[in-house]
């Protein structure tokens, strides 16, 4: 058992490994490659995995889940305020309307109204996972189609409990049970189950504003990122079990805990802890949908499962593109929009199985609805590129300035300027960038100084910095300068190296303590370095001039001779490596500059008695 575990994760890796990097070198984006891998090794080819393919699917599902507890930590409260026009008008206005179109060409069809509606249904969900997972790559989850779409499938999240609910009163069986008893809570009363959803989210919602912060405090206190690694995996796995033992979606419930978390210091750290096991499992949740696709059903009736795939895309594209056009989206983003969402998604594989179960729906039906769902799934990012390669450039530039009154408001963590530390320093530089307007994201690896920050009112992060996957959660990407005021010296260079390997278009402001270290920091590149005690010893000796009597422009304009030649003189020293050269040169450095001050005090003497 052991070794056919170790086989099959060998299997996966490998089929990831060759496949994804083959389809990004052609641009066709990872999810392709993950299906093309999962449809290689799967039993229509190679063989190497089959019926297993199923089990792995209902764990790889759990990447859905932490996708959407990563989207809530995106997402603050009053955002999703905002959003409930999109969310109830759009969502519902999509799910209501193409299940009632499914309805009546099914029925036309032939199908009984039972099947007629659990096929309008099925066909109306969407995959949450690959939508969002192209969106993010193409960098359109911040365009008005990304929000619109994200809007539609929250709605489709929502929307699971009542679906599950009515699909067994469609079985005509004289069966009475409902979904709920698919769940721990299945013998209570319909109040009784009622309650129990409500106090679950209240849950959440107590334990999210009350519980966790002095826990993430804990963890962050030890300074382990396994630690903390392990507290974001129990907190999310936590959520799942609970909204499943209540009978809500795992998903829904990750993603109330997201946006509850989503004005916390720990948001950027829980989710670069949470995002490798993320991309994995929903690569591997990808590789599985391509590995179900059955080929022999496709070879037996491949008219009719090509028609049937291209009807259900073009009419969900079709409802899509009409309310879009409602909703004010412009051409190209309801291009976007309304081909995205155009496939079945990843939860109709559920409610086929449970309407077989229930006997709603026969075998024959069950397995051409199967290779339906899975081929439009695994058609949605070549339709995505086509759309991309095609149809865009013929409407207009994607523009991600698009105004609507519902997010003119809505913030995008994407400011021009990154601090990584916030101690003495790094506060000063801060709140002086603060006050000229500039906005800032800020990173501390302090959790009782970010503690207190944040009561003190200033939006301060707790997190690595030296992580390149944090910073890229901060908006790196996006950034112009980086400010380096972490008070380590050997994570300042740990930072310094993180950033010429994964960010090069970064300036780097970096903090030095002395000399020596700035020597480090010039090696490695640095161009703009700031030794901390520098300017304050400087102005320290203009003012014991000062009281010695000496005038305050000529104090003022010997603190800045001194200032220009020490800065050449470090560049100077900074690349000499042997000891005895350099203390030569020291002694050099330090009569070029007794003369050059000397020099500097007779100009300004003979500049004073010409005014006089």
């Amino acid at each position: 058992m052991h070794e056919t575990f170790f086989i099959h994760t060998f299997i996966y890796l490998a089929g990831a490994v060759i496949m994804v990097p083959i389809a990004r070198y052609f641009k066709l984006g990872s999810v392709l490659g993950y299906l093309l891998a999962g449809m290689l090794i799967g039993p229509s080819f190679l063989e190497l995995v089959g019926e297993e393919s199923q089990d792995v699917m209902h764990f790889a599902e759990f990447g859905v889940v932490m996708m959407l507890f990563v989207i809530g930590l995106e997402l603050e409260p009053l955002r999703l305020w905002r959003l409930r026009r999109r969310i109830l008008g759009l969502g519902g206005a999509q799910l209501i309307s193409t299940t009632l179109l499914g309805f009546v060409i099914a029925y036309y069809i032939g199908y009984s109204w039972q099947v007629a509606l659990t096929i309008g249904i099925i066909i109306s969900m969407s995959s949450t996972a690959i939508v969002l997972q192209i969106l993010d790559e193409k960098g359109w989850n911040k365009t008005m189609a990304g929000r619109s779409s994200f809007a539609v499938l929250l709605f489709q999240d929502m929307g699971i409990i009542p679906v599950l609910a009515v699909l067994p009163l469609l079985s005509g069986n004289g069966r009475t049970t409902t979904a709920e008893e698919t769940t721990l809570l299945g013998h209570l009363p319909g109040w009784g189950q009622t309650l129990a959803v409500i106090g679950a989210v209240v849950v959440i919602v107590v334990a999210g504003k009350y519980l966790l912060y002095p826990v993430f405090r804990i963890m962050a206190r030890t300074r382990l990122r396994e630690m903390f690694t392990a507290i974001s995996l129990l907190l999310v796995v936590g959520i799942a079990i609970l909204m499943h033992v209540v009978g809500l979606s795992p998903a829904l419930g990750a993603f109330l805990g997201g946006v509850l978390l989503a004005n916390s210091e720990y948001r950027h750290e829980l989710e670069s802890a949470i995002d490798p096991f993320k991309g994995l499992l929903l690569g591997l949740f990808f590789m599985t949908v391509g590995s179900t696709i059955d080929f022999g059903l496709i070879m037996e009736q491949p008219g009719r499962i090509t028609a049937l795939v291209l009807s259900i895309i073009v009419l969900k594209a079709i409802v899509l593109f009409v309310l879009g056009k409602i909703f004010h989206l412009r051409n190209a983003q309801n291009a976007i929009f309304s081909l995205g969402l155009a496939q079945i998604g990843e939860f109709a594989f559920v409610l086929l199985n449970f309407s077989l179960a229930e006997g709603i729906i026969s075998n024959e039906i069950n397995s051409l609805m199967m290779a339906t769902v899975a081929i439009s799934m695994a058609f949605t990012p070549l339709i995505m590129l086509l759309n991309e390669k095609l149809v865009l450039p013929r409407l207009c530039a994607v523009s991600t300035d698009d105004k609507d009154g519902d997010y003119n408001d809505v913030e995008n963590e994407e400011n021009p300027i990154i601090i990584a530390g916030y101690g003495h320093f790094g506060n000063t530089v801060g709140r002086f960038l603060q006050a000229h307007n500039v906005p800032v994201t800020v990173l501390d690896y302090d959790s009782d100084n970010v503690d207190f920050l944040r009561r003190v009112g200033l939006k301060v992060y707790f997190g690595d910095a030296t992580r390149h996957d944090l910073l890229e959660i901060a908006g790196a990407n996006k950034a112009e300068i980086l400010i380096i005021a972490i008070g380590d010296k050997e994570k300042r260079m740990m930072l310094i190296d993180t950033v010429k390997r994964h960010f090069p278009h970064l300036y780097m402001l970096v903090r030095a303590r002395d000399r020596d270290e700035a020597y480090n920091q010039m090696n490695a590149g640095m161009m703009h370095i700031y030794r901390e005690n520098l300017d304050t010893s400087l102005r320290l000796g203009v003012d014991a001039l000062k009281i010695l009597g000496h005038k305050r422009h000529e104090a003022v304009r010997a603190a800045k001779t001194f200032f220009i030649h020490d800065e050449k003189t470090l560049k100077y020293l900074s690349s000499i490596r042997n000891d005895e050269e350099y203390i030569v040169a020291v002694r050099e450095k330090m009569q070029e500059l007794d003369i050059l001050m000397k020099a500097d005090r007779e100009e300004f003497s003979s500049e004073f008695r010409t005014k006089t």
